[in-house]
């Protein structure tokens, strides 16, 4: 009987693999020469160097690259994955209890570094799961959060820990033409007119009564989404020597299990389809004409073929993840005292600790 856990173990070994790669070739549901729209973003402090809006790189020759989903943006995208049904049982599904709201760690933008866990009870075991991986030790961070290995996580308040990224997935757009929009609100009726405003020469007033969609208010020149004449493409990659750099301290036979229950997870993000829907006016599908390409990277540089596919790498995750043991489930309190502490430091606890009282006694 053949034993799963060793299918991939070619991959872990000396360093003749340095990555697997995807290269997507994508169309808008609306045809290749429909209309998306990128990502925007917020101008740069020098707003010469960057006004804002779409990131669109031109070159010398004239020709342009359009980004459409960044780096850490499809990595918030594919983690949640795991907190599916049919995933969920592959890592430990930590919950936080902020206010009103429980939240999944896998939901957390910074991961096991953000501020959600870091002032919860899971504070200290953190801490030291960091200084861990400092010291040569990934596997107390893969009993708490095993995808901040694979999506990369910065302890940037704390130990300054520092793990890379293995899954990396960019969209980028090539020769996009850039559109404008104008838009006219027309309301439901006169306000003014019909006496049911005051009318006023007042600017606040006036700007008030636009702002809340009593007047007309024009929108002209506003971001129109790019047609991408030159095509649409999503790369990804998973580094297989950087999953190497992961040890479970000098215990190799925790070490190759580490490695084996990591790739698992990462082969089933790897290999899962991506969300087609990345936003209002950028619904992305898969060019019919240009197949999908799969291949490991070789260090002497040679590409060939990879057919591992998602029912392959979710068989082999689960087997790996039984071998490695997956952390338990948690459901633990975001701490304001923590947060306190974490914002300026002992001085201030114990007035956010006064105002909470406060805010329990008023409320009563």
């Amino acid at each position: 009987m053949v034993d799963i856990l060793t299918n991939y173990d070619g991959w872990l070994g000396p360093d003749e693999v340095a990555a697997l790669t995807v290269r997507e070739h994508l169309v808008p549901v609306e045809g290749a020469d429909g209309v998306i729209f990128p990502a925007t973003f917020a101008a740069a402090e020098d707003k010469s160097k960057f006004p804002g809006g779409y990131n669109i790189d031109t070159f010398a020759d004239g020709k342009n690259v359009c980004l459409i989903d960044s780096v850490g943006s499809q990595a918030n995208r594919i983690e949640p994955l795991f907190a599916a049904p049919s995933y969920s049982a592959l890592v430990p599904q930590i919950v936080v209890n902020a206010g009103q709201k429980q939240i999944n760690l896998l939901q957390a933008g910074h991961r096991a570094g953000d501020a959600l866990v870091r002032c919860s009870a899971l504070q200290k075991e953190l801490q030291d799961a960091f200084k861990a991986v400092q010291n040569g030790n990934a596997e107390p961070l893969a009993k708490i959060a095993p995808t901040s290995l694979i999506f990369g996580v910065w302890d940037s308040r704390d130990t300054q820990a520092k793990v890379p990224r293995l899954i990396a997935s960019t969209i980028r757009a090539f020769d996009v033409r850039k559109l404008t929009r104008s838009t006219q609100l027309v309301p439901a009726t006169e306000y003014v007119e019909a006496g049911l405003l005051v009318a006023t020469e007042d600017k606040r007033v006036r700007d008030a009564y636009a702002e809340r969609g009593f007047t007309h208010v024009p929108s002209s020149g506003s971001h129109g989404g790019v047609i991408a004449t030159g095509g649409i493409r999503r790369d990804a990659t998973l580094s297989l020597a950087a999953l190497r750099l992961l040890r479970a301290g000098k215990d190799e036979n925790r070490t190759l299990a580490l490695r084996r229950y990591i790739l698992g997870l990462a082969l089933t993000a790897f290999t899962r389809p991506p969300a087609s829907y990345l936003r209002q006016g950028c619904n992305l599908v898969a060019d019919p004409d240009k197949p999908r390409e799969f291949v490991e990277v070789r260090v002497d540089g040679k590409r060939v073929p990879v057919k591992v596919t998602h029912a392959d790498a979710l068989a082999f995750a689960s087997a790996a993840a039984k071998a490695f043991g997956v952390g338990k489930d948690r459901t633990v309190d975001f701490d304001i005292k923590l947060a306190a502490r974490d914002i300026s430091g002992d001085e201030i606890e114990g007035d956010f600790a006064g105002r909470k009282k406060n805010n329990k006694k008023s409320s009563a």
